[in-house]
């Protein structure tokens, strides 16, 4: 993840978004780390979480060291364009966001925990910026696959925003939708950091504890 300092701080309208294409990306059929499948079908007892919280090369790593977790996948969400390239991401004509796909299993880990680390792994005031990484597609989501979900990510957001304003920080700027569809990034973006152990990664809190 480069470290340059990108220029795309609003989103496209649909109509101004890139086209895109119709094949998708290939990407391999193991995850690098617990070799377990990088793309459906999954088991049925496991479900779905969706996270933005900046450079996905970390925020992939925090999520795939989790007990419960069964694999991880990073790419692109929250756009318009299908099938987008990095690069066409990066240019901010796609809407996408760089997000964490997380395959987990409820009876070893919740869907409430992934949420307190989401919330304690990165920034979730900084709008269309994470760190040093300025742009759309380095945006704070939380993106949902039930209305029991949709619940739970308003209620944490709620719940630490007070955290927040009590050690007198930024309101949130998060935003919390419905899944859409979610494409996988290049191969050389998956599992990046175990690839490439002293790869650039800007994921950092702000020092500020979920409160149990």
């Amino acid at each position: 993840m480069s470290i340059l300092l990108h220029s795309n701080v609003s989103l496209p309208s649909r109509e101004d978004a890139l086209v895109g294409r119709e094949h998708k990306m290939l990407v391999p059929a193991q995850h690098a780390v617990n070799n377990m499948p990088l793309q459906p079908p999954f088991p049925d007892h496991l479900q779905f979480a969706q996270f933005g919280l900046g450079c996905f090369w970390g925020a992939e790593k925090v999520f795939w060291q989790l007990d419960g977790v069964y694999t991880t996948a990073v790419g692109y969400a929250a756009g318009y364009t299908p099938n987008p390239t990095y690069q066409e991401v990066c240019s901010g004509m796609t809407a996408h966001n760089e997000v964490v796909f997380i395959v987990f299993d409820p009876a070893v880990i919740s869907y409430q925990t992934l949420l307190k680390v989401f919330w304690q792994s990165h920034n979730p005031t900084q709008g269309m910026q994470q760190g040093n990484d300025c742009g759309t597609q380095y945006r704070s989501g939380i993106y949902t696959y039930s209305d029991e979900q949709q619940k739970q990510a308003e209620a944490s957001r709620d719940f630490y925003q007070q955290a927040l304003l009590f050690a007198k920080q930024p309101k949130i700027t998060t935003e919390i939708l419905s899944a859409t569809e979610f494409y996988y990034a290049e191969d050389y973006h998956q599992q990046y950091l175990a690839k490439n152990p002293n790869g650039y990664c800007g994921l950092g809190g702000i020092g500020i504890t979920y409160p149990e």
